[in-house]
């Protein structure tokens, strides 16, 4: 990314689970990716980090996106990507390579009543 100013960038704010790794080490550390735009992100966790330091994030339904850390505050820092991003991809459901959907919490539709009905409808 330039070193224009980002801060006026519209950025989603979430709270994602994601890996991340250091300086190009294999370790991985979990994240949680507190807001996301097309150029960087804002993380939290329990990892050493110092402005600078090239970081590697793996986002769903994105993969490893290569960045460096913009700044950092407490348990807190930014990450700027080298390649901007679509974030809204992010945001969608993860589809399963089976069969088998992620499951759809949903509430049924309560069924039409006639007012005359209501009074067999139990108090709650």
């Amino acid at each position: 990314m330039t070193k224009v100013d980002t801060r006026q960038v519209s950025r989603d704010s979430l709270f994602l689970l994601a890996q991340l790794r250091v300086d190009g080490g294999e370790q991985s550390h979990n994240v949680r990716v507190r807001n996301l735009s097309a150029g960087g992100m804002m993380a939290e966790g329990d990892v050493k980090v110092s402005t600078g330091m090239p970081i590697s994030v793996d986002l769903r339904n994105i993969g490893w996106v290569n960045g460096a850390v913009a700044w950092t505050q407490d348990n807190r820092f930014g990450i700027a990507f080298v390649d901007e991003i679509d974030p809204k991809r992010v945001r969608n459901s993860v589809k399963s390579s089976g069969d088998i959907e992620s499951p759809r919490f949903t509430r049924t539709a309560m069924p039409q009543v006639d007012q005359k009905d209501l009074s067999k409808l139990r108090n709650v």
